[in-house]
């Protein structure tokens, strides 16, 4: 009993510091969220591993309520790679959408759809930070190809306080003094 009780008291300071859920922001333009964005840094993921320099992602509103979406990058040989994709938004939550990179006539399958929640978000949409529930995969996004260090190390932090492993984090783009 006296093992069970330390054991329990020596966990209170883990319980204290749980990690706050992944939130998507509670509202989001659609309209001003679109164009190109710049990505500062990402968690490591294999779609992207040939990816090693000017990352950008660029959406375009459709008039038939999708997003249609295009990703680039430079690869290790110097060459622009790109990948086409489309993404919903789920009805009722502003903040969050759903992405497929796979053929159209695939998108009746739920497993084509990604999760992609823009989970923080500057009021005049100059960067972004998007995940997914599971944590597993994380950008940090700016309308410029740089972003200054100190706006960096708080976005950091606010991904850290959500439970994200930073860790591993990759940075793609340089950042500003």
């Amino acid at each position: 009993m006296r093992t069970l009780f330390l054991l329990l008291l020596a966990s209170l300071p883990l319980l204290a510091t749980a990690a706050e859920p992944v939130r998507p922001v509670p509202a989001l333009d659609l309209a001003r969220y679109a164009g190109t964005w710049h990505e500062i840094a990402h968690l490591p993921m294999r779609f992207q591993k040939q990816c090693v320099g000017d990352i950008t992602a660029t959406y375009a509103a459709r008039s038939d309520g999708l997003i249609d979406v295009r990703n680039a990058c430079r690869n290790k040989r110097g060459e622009m790679e790109s990948a086409q994709g489309v993404a919903r938004p789920v009805p009722g939550r502003p903040g969050e959408l759903e992405v497929r990179f796979a053929p159209r006539w695939l998108s009746f399958l739920p497993m084509v759809w990604a999760d992609y929640w823009v989970i923080d978000l500057d009021p005049d949409y100059r960067w972004a930070v998007v995940g997914e529930p599971d944590r597993d995969y994380l950008w940090i996004l700016s309308r410029e190809p740089s972003m200054d260090r100190a706006l960096f190390e708080r976005l950091k932090a606010r991904a850290t306080a959500m439970g994200y492993d930073l860790q591993p984090l990759v940075m793609t783009a340089p950042l500003r003094d």
